[in-house]
């Protein structure tokens, strides 16, 4: 059979619905979408809610019709256990991290009033936190482990998401290696825990939230949190003007957290082989 014959075999929008189902292309698609939806998570309370539902619909509709896959990861069944379950988890790591280091922060009440400080953290923090999970854990993992495997998708978006994050204020080298391994390390393994976005979208929820509050620098943002934070000891352990994030204490932390969650996550078969990916 000629090639020309061989095309024309082909049913009309078979081709097309291969080329959108190739998880390069919906991973671009989906980061245009969503990537979209980033610009509203800045400031306020109600754009940012905003903004995670808005990304929650655009990531539905490419994985559902681009992708044609189901979308189990978002499941709503349970959603809001797994939630819980992630806030809890992030809870416990903020406490132990600023237990570990408070003597090393002088700590003063902020001139705000609580209410609209704590309304507008939390939803900043959510609207960032949906549409960051969904980017990299939802798409950009989800995509690279179809072709390399869960393994080097992890490690490559662990890498990614502490480069973008050299963009932000008081960033160094340093910092972003710090980040790629407590939350892209220890974020990517929550998700292939329980193959869940909630799970993790919680976790980077709390962890962002919780920092906020006590007027830490969030990432080399400065927070209008319900106190003021002052670092007084070690860059190493304060983490200086980016943040705890780059204190070596979390980055212990994450590890110890991470590597018990990719054990099970392999034990019960929810990791893609290497060079075996779906598609």
């Amino acid at each position: 059979m000629s090639t020309t014959e061989r095309t024309a075999a082909v049913p009309p929008g078979t081709a097309r619905a291969r080329f959108f189902r190739y998880p390069l292309v919906w991973m671009v698609a989906g980061l245009v979408g969503v990537g979209a939806t980033t610009a509203l998570t800045s400031a306020g309370v109600v754009l940012p809610l905003v903004a995670a539902v808005a990304a929650v619909v655009v990531y539905w509709l490419v994985m559902r019709f681009l992708a044609r896959r189901h979308v189990s990861e978002l499941a709503p069944a349970r959603a809001g256990w797994r939630a819980l379950l992630g806030i809890a988890i992030g809870v416990a790591f903020i406490a132990t991290s600023l237990l570990s280091v408070v003597t090393e922060f002088s700590f003063t009440w902020s001139t705000g009033r609580a209410l609209p400080t704590v309304a507008t953290t939390a939803a900043v923090a959510l609207g960032a936190a949906v549409t960051e999970e969904l980017m990299f854990r939802g798409l950009v993992l989800q995509a690279l482990e179809r072709l390399v495997g869960s393994w080097v998708a992890l490690a490559v978006t662990a890498v990614a998401f502490g480069a973008v994050h050299l963009a932000n204020p008081a960033a160094t080298p340093w910092s972003a290696v710090a980040i790629a391994v407590e939350a892209g390390v220890l974020l990517g393994a929550a998700f292939l825990w329980k193959r869940n976005i909630w799970l993790a979208v919680g976790l980077h929820f709390a962890w962002n939230t919780g920092v906020g509050l006590i007027g830490i620098a969030v990432s080399g943002h400065p927070s209008d949190g319900l106190l003021v934070a002052r670092p007084t000891g070690p860059d190493l352990l304060t983490g200086g003007s980016f943040g705890i994030e780059a204190s070596i204490v979390p980055v212990a932390l994450s590890v110890l957290i991470s590597v018990p969650m990719l054990v099970t996550a392999h034990r019960r078969g929810n990791l893609v082989p290497l060079r075996r990916g779906r598609r």
